[in-house]
């Protein structure tokens, strides 16, 4: 017993599937935890084969949560002068990351299921759409954003359009509002729609690995850090999120 030597110590365990329970000692990863926890269901296009997200989400994920909890057990400790023994799993934490879908299908029965173009289940317009040279993400995850987006790209009279005025009728006419949005932003290339909407409307370029890397805004932001490794010379890699700085 570790609180015999100090009780204020703080102890953290990560499994798959938790401490207690049959699978204590079973393997487990990633990719398992999303198939088992329904991600497959909610990811990729509708009437494909089951799909997972691209990224180990749920390790990393997992792995925030556990620091999280670390960082506030050393808070309490100091506190209270008591530890605690903490743990978390990546099974829970893929169910964790289900979060208001769980809520939905818990309280009324809805199970959600994938929607096209990578789109928001509810919230409309939240997915891709065609422009003249590839693709752009339009978010207008507020009722304000909609009549922006609609002056943005000279249609100011959609906003009013019975059909379109909030969210509830514009999920009701999903289809048409992708198609009417196909067919205006398809004039013009992506990055034209970007500079229109540019502080104005969220919207987003579809980039591939390379090009996300390369977007001037990584460079302003110094998101990415060089690394002197022996026998390696200078390595890359992508800096931590938080930034740290002394008031002064």
């Amino acid at each position: 017993q570790l609180k015999d030597v100090n009780e204020k110590i703080v102890c953290a365990h990560l499994s798959a599937y938790g401490r207690t329970g049959s699978r204590a000692s079973w393997p487990g990863f990633d990719f398992l935890m999303q198939a088992e926890a329904g991600h497959f269901s909610v990811t990729g296009e509708p009437g494909s084969p089951p799909t997972r997200l691209g990224l180990s989400v749920v390790d990393l994920a997992t792995g925030l949560g556990l620091a999280f909890a670390v960082a506030s057990g050393i808070v309490g400790a100091r506190a209270t002068g008591k530890g605690q023994d903490l743990d978390t799993s990546l099974f829970h934490m893929a169910h964790m990351l289900n979060v208001y879908t769980s809520t939905w299908y818990l309280n009324s029965g809805h199970v959600q299921g994938r929607t096209a173009r990578s789109g928001h289940a509810s919230l409309v317009p939240c997915q891709l759409y065609r422009t003249k040279d590839g693709w752009i993400y339009i978010m207008c995850n507020k009722e304000k954003f909609w009549p922006a987006l609609c002056d943005a790209i000279g249609e100011s009279a959609w906003a009013t359009d019975e059909r379109f005025k909030t969210f509830k009728e514009r999920l009701a006419n999903r289809e048409l509002v992708q198609e009417l949005l196909d067919e205006r932003l398809s004039e013009r290339s992506t990055d034209d729609w970007l500079e229109a909407f540019s502080g104005v409307v969220p919207a987003a370029p579809v980039y591939d690995l390379a090009q996300a890397l390369e977007n001037p805004f990584v460079a302003e932001q110094n998101i990415v850090q060089s690394l002197e490794l022996e026998g390696h010379g200078q390595i890359r890699m992508v800096d931590t999120p938080v930034r740290s700085a002394t008031p002064t």
